[in-house]
């Protein structure tokens, strides 16, 4: 299961549901851009460090970026900016499920409204 950046947040923010989905997950993965987003919200090293010990600890794998899923998510932008709102990053998210053939998890249903492929698995914190 890929996890969205939000889900992870809401970890960090302590919130049990998202930690105990965390916890039931046996194959986490993150994209790289989730990745860059986690260590771009902290305010001091410190907490980046925190972040970057809580992958590791709960052996996410972060998944980079091919020329496929960086393709896939252009196109997604171009079909869906408009109607859903869709931005760069989102797209590259959900590139990367469809990509690796992985359910991607979010809070966010309206971004992804309507990718083909997408199996998208909504979480309510």
């Amino acid at each position: 299961m890929i996890f969205d950046t939000d889900i992870l947040i809401w970890v960090q923010r302590g919130n049990q549901k998202a930690a105990r989905l965390v916890d039931a997950t046996p194959e986490r993965f993150i994209s790289i851009l989730t990745y860059m987003e986690l260590l771009q919200c902290p305010s001091s090293s410190a907490m980046q460090r925190v972040t970057k010990d809580f992958l590791s600890e709960f052996y996410f794998e972060v998944l980079p970026i091919t020329e496929k899923i960086g393709h896939r998510a252009a196109v997604y932008v171009e079909e869906h900016s408009l109607a859903t709102g869709i931005r760069a990053g989102d797209a590259i998210i959900a590139a990367t499920a469809v990509e690796h053939n992985h359910v991607l998890i979010s809070g966010d249903r309206r971004h992804f409204k309507g990718i083909q492929g997408l199996k998208l698995k909504i979480f309510k914190p």
